[in-house]
């Protein structure tokens, strides 16, 4: 197996768990976070956009995942990879996004 492969797999996992949100915006109609938002990243796209970009994000980590190498979930490297690009993207979004949804603890005085 190429480690290339792996890299792969790690930003496939990165962009599949972002979709999430984005489409779980979408399509319940409420406004998030996107990089087209003014300012980028922190203000609020429409529902429209959200839906657009996490299809966009959904199709980008099936070709990561599914298009490169032979992915096999049921090997525990490959799924290493692509659950470590998935929890990276997950603390990263907690830690980035929290502070605007009010997801970051407050700080004791």
């Amino acid at each position: 197996m190429a480690w290339l492969d792996l890299v792969s797999y790690l930003f496939g996992g990165a962009f599949l768990l972002n979709a999430v949100p984005h489409l779980v915006s979408g399509v319940s109609g409420r406004p998030f976070q996107t990089p087209f938002a003014d300012p980028p990243g922190q203000g609020l796209s429409s529902s429209t956009v959200n839906a657009l970009w996490g299809f966009l994000n959904l199709v980008v980590g099936y070709l990561l995942v599914c298009q490169v190498g032979a992915f096999d979930l049921r090997n525990l490297v490959d799924a290493a990879a692509l659950g470590l690009g998935a929890l990276a993207m997950a603390l990263f979004s907690a830690w980035g996004f929290g502070r605007f949804n009010g997801g970051n603890a407050p700080k004791s005085p």
